[in-house]
């Protein structure tokens, strides 16, 4: 039984240092951007790692008043797409953290 306690403590070191380890990642993850785009780049969103929106650029040619359904979808297209590329960014970093080991909760 004396083992145990020992193995008990290193699986509690190893705990620790993977979560100071996803902690740095996940602020580097900040720094990190992804670019999506709709209508042909006339749409464009950027996102970084922890799935924050930071700039949505929009070409003038595509701002109709008759069609703003139109530029209503481009948006929704770019900055869904700029939201799944940094989950899977995020995804992606985990993944050589934990070296592919899936843990419940953290993506």
């Amino acid at each position: 039984m004396k083992g145990m306690g020992g193995n008990m403590g290193q699986m509690m070191k190893q705990a620790q240092k993977l979560q100071q380890q996803m902690a740095k990642m996940q602020a580097e993850m900040a720094d990190k951007t992804v670019e999506a785009s709709a209508g042909g780049g006339m749409v464009r969103v950027t996102a970084n790692g922890q799935q924050q929106i930071l700039s949505i650029r929009i070409e003038k040619e595509v701002v109709d008043p008759e069609d703003v359904e139109m530029l209503q979808d481009l948006l929704l297209a770019a900055v869904n797409d700029a939201l799944q590329k940094s989950q899977e960014m995020m995804s992606s970093a985990m993944g050589q953290l934990t070296g592919g080991m899936k843990i419940p909760g953290l993506f």
